[in-house]
């Protein structure tokens, strides 16, 4: 299974952060203020899971995934391949050829080892597609966010997803509307 496409692109001492700036700040605010206080809530793990676009993206992400684990998955055969002449082909070569053959083989683990690192490693392809993916699905579901807060007057609203909301009344939660908002402005499948 490939790794999830991730909405959270905050670190989470971040997020962390955050969310004691935004509780000290409500906390500090006088009481007849923080009362009119209008707040709603989403869940982006289930809009992620909902929104086509984003299962899309997820899809996307997953085929190419699967296809760097076939790439690494023949390089890693060429190198047991080659580990394998060398250990029974050994005795019975000529030096030359020897160092010939364990020259090739050093050359396929520098090869399996630097695909890897360019694919998984920490600034590797797979991270920068995840970004990629992920950053424009995440101004889609911000946009939407911003114009259903707008629409109803919300000063501001939280994600429950990061599992600092504790209880909140359900009719705070927006998560279905920004799906159906985000769906109804889907470029993938038929509702355009």
């Amino acid at each position: 299974m490939s790794p999830p496409l991730r909405l959270d692109r905050v670190p989470r001492r971040r997020a962390v952060a955050g969310a004691v700036v935004v509780l000290t700040a409500l906390a500090a605010a006088p009481a007849p203020q923080a009362a009119d206080l209008r707040i709603g809530y989403i869940d982006s793990s289930r809009i992620f899971q909902e929104y086509k676009d984003a299962k899309e993206a997820q899809a996307h992400f997953d085929r190419m995934v699967q296809g760097w684990r076939d790439e690494a998955a023949e390089k890693e055969k060429a190198v047991k391949q080659l580990r394998d002449e060398v250990r029974d082909q050994s005795p019975i070569l000529s030096s030359l050829k020897r160092q010939e053959k364990e020259e090739a083989l050093q050359r396929a683990i520098s090869d399996y080892e630097k695909f890897i690192q360019d694919i998984w490693g920490p600034n590797g392809k797979a991270s920068q597609e995840n970004e990629r993916a992920t950053g424009d699905v995440v101004v889609q579901i911000r946009a939407a966010v911003e114009r259903l807060a707008g629409s109803r007057g919300l000063e501001l609203v939280l994600d429950s997803a990061g599992g600092f909301i504790i209880y909140a009344d359900r009719s705070m939660d927006l998560t279905s509307d920004v799906i159906q908002e985000l769906n109804s402005h889907s470029t993938t499948g038929t509702n355009r």
